[in-house]
């Protein structure tokens, strides 16, 4: 199978379009990293608190 381009501009736009783009793997298109740096002083947890906040 021969295959004639007519003239410049269809060669052009064939040298452009003439096939689709390389597929993207999923991974490539994905990154993940935490919302927010974990803070230990945050989560600690004092059971002594509650009742300096309420009691007091």
């Amino acid at each position: 199978m021969t295959v004639t381009y007519t003239d410049a501009a269809e060669v052009a736009r064939r040298a452009r379009f003439g096939r689709l783009p390389e597929r993207i793997r999923l991974e490539d298109t994905v990154e993940e990293r935490p919302a927010t740096v974990p803070d230990p002083a945050r989560d600690a947890y004092n059971e002594d608190e509650w009742l300096v906040r309420t009691c007091l």
